[in-house]
């Protein structure tokens, strides 16, 4: 097996996959199944070499094929499984507020199950973040995303309100209710995305600028007992 570069989704830690934290296996099967064709299910287990952490990730996932010692692909994946941890959250720090590391860590639960149902998550947990981080209390999203367009770059409130706008698929029901408007896996993974990159640039930021900054005044006051007492 050629080494990989990983990051453990438990600790974060990247490390280098090699054999000794690899294990692979692929079952091929026909069998009159639907597809009329060989499938080939491969699973996959990674284990942290990160001393403090040990856990370890089971991924697996199933493709057409033909019948060979090592399975030839025909195909895309006709499906993926993630079998632990069951989702790909992210681990934040425990000083963003639970409620809103809930509500994001349930929207990639069911990211494939019910996209529709993950985007309405990612939407709540928007705002959540907006009158938790901003201080704004309107009476509802809409009013609250217009309440920070001078206080975030054009392209983020752009992007925020596309959470509200694709959220509310799953929020509202349309007018019409024999009209169906889906949101696909990809759609609600989008919507992840910019939930954990606004975790980070709100909260973990400002929490690291703010122990920095922190530092920078105890090293000062240090220095002025030292002062004082060579006086």
């Amino acid at each position: 097996m050629k080494p990989f570069n990983w990051t453990c989704p438990y600790c974060n830690h990247a490390v280098t996959v090699t054999d000794h934290a690899y294990s692979y296996s692929l079952h091929q099967f026909a069998g009159g199944n639907k597809t009329g064709g060989w499938l080939g299910l491969a699973t996959s287990v990674i284990v942290c070499q990160n001393p403090k952490c040990g856990e370890y990730s089971i991924d697996a996932v199933l493709w057409p094929g033909e019948f060979s010692p090592s399975f030839t692909r025909s195909g895309a994946n006709i499906q993926e499984w993630r079998l632990r941890p069951s989702s790909k959250a992210k681990v934040f720090p425990g000083y963003i507020p639970l409620p809103l590391l809930k509500d994001y860590e349930e929207a990639c639960l069911i990211r494939d199950l019910s996209p529709k149902a993950s985007a309405t998550l990612s939407r709540r947990c928007l705002q959540g973040m907006i009158r938790d981080f901003w201080k704004v209390s309107e009476a509802n999203l809409f009013l609250e995303i217009n309440a920070i367009k001078d206080k975030v770059d054009p392209v983020t409130w752009s992007a925020i309100d596309a959470i509200r706008s694709i959220g509310n698929i799953g929020a509202h029901m349309e007018k019409d209710i024999n009209l169906v408007v889906e949101v696909e896996p990809e759609e609600a993974q989008l919507l992840i995305g910019l939930i954990e990159m606004l975790l980070k640039d709100w909260y973990v930021v400002r929490f690291e600028r703010q122990k920095q900054l922190e530092d920078i005044v105890t090293a000062a006051k240090q220095k002025q007992k030292l002062r004082k007492s060579g006086d």
